[in-house]
C-alpha cells in the first residue's frame, strides 16, 4: 500500500498525466490570437540561460523531451504552453542572461518575457530558477525586482543541487534575500533533474500556488 499523502498523488497526476503542446510564442501579439482553454491557471518557469529549466521540467513531467535539453544557452526562444490535464497551464519561457545570441534578439526575448510577466492575469505564480552552484545574480534580481513591482507572486527554485559545492551557504543566502521581496514566498526548493532531489515537494508546490 502505498504511503502518499491525497495532495501528492493529485499533484503527480497531473504533472505525470496528459499534457500537451497548446502553443509557442514569439511576439506577444500573438497571444491574442492563440485559443487557450478556458479558466487554467497558469505557472510560468523562468532563469537564466543554462540554469537547467528544460531539465526540470522534463524531470517535473517525467519526459525525455518535453523540453528541449541543451548545453547551448538560449535554445528556449519562444513561450511554451503545455495544458497539463485541463487542470493547469506550464509556461516554458526564454532564458535570460547571457545567451549567444545577438542583442537584439535578446532584447526581443527580454520584451516578450516582461511583458508577459506584468500582464498576464490568468498567471497564478512564476517559478524563477536559480542556479545553486552561482547562488542568485545581477539579472535574477532584476526579474524579482519586476515581480514585485507587478505584484506577480513568485517562489525561487534551485536548480542542479548536485553539483553545489556549498548548497547550505547558498540557501541561506537566497532565503535571507527573499525577506525583502513583497510578491516572493518565503520557502525554497532545492532540486536536482539528475538525482530527482525535490521534485515531488516542486509538484505539490506548483499545485499549491494555484489553490489557493
Amino acid at each position: 500500500m502505498s504511503d502518499d499523502k491525497p495532495a501528492e498523488k493529485s499533484a503527480r497526476s497531473i504533472f505525470l498525466g496528459n499534457c500537451d503542446f497548446i502553443a509557442g510564442v514569439q511576439d506577444i501579439d500573438q497571444m491574442d490570437e492563440i485559443e487557450f482553454p478556458e479558466g487554467l491557471p497558469e505557472i510560468g518557469f523562468v532563469g537564466r540561460s543554462n540554469v537547467g529549466k528544460s531539465s526540470l521540467i522534463n524531470a517535473l513531467t517525467n519526459r525525455n523531451a518535453l523540453a528541449r535539453v541543451s548545453h547551448t544557452p538560449g535554445r528556449t526562444q519562444q513561450l511554451n504552453f503545455f495544458n497539463l490535464g485541463n487542470r493547469l497551464m506550464m509556461v516554458d519561457m526564454p532564458g535570460y542572461g547571457f545567451a549567444k545570441v545577438s542583442k537584439g534578439m535578446r532584447k526581443a526575448w527580454d520584451h516578450l518575457i516582461f511583458t508577459y510577466l506584468r500582464g498576464r492575469p490568468a498567471l497564478r505564480c512564476v517559478f524563477v530558477l536559480v542556479d545553486s552552484r552561482h547562488g542568485m545574480k545581477d539579472s535574477d534580481v532584476e526579474v524579482m525586482t519586476m515581480l514585485d513591482k507587478a505584484g506577480v507572486s513568485y517562489r525561487v527554485v534551485l536548480t542542479k543541487t548536485d553539483k553545489a559545492e556549498d548548497l547550505d551557504a547558498i540557501k541561506a543566502s537566497v532565503t535571507e534575500a527573499l525577506k525583502k521581496r513583497a510578491a516572493a514566498f518565503p520557502v525554497i526548493y532545492a532540486t536536482s533533474s539528475e538525482t530527482g532531489d525535490g521534485i515531488e515537494e516542486l509538484r505539490q508546490a506548483a499545485l499549491d500556488s494555484v489553490s489557493g
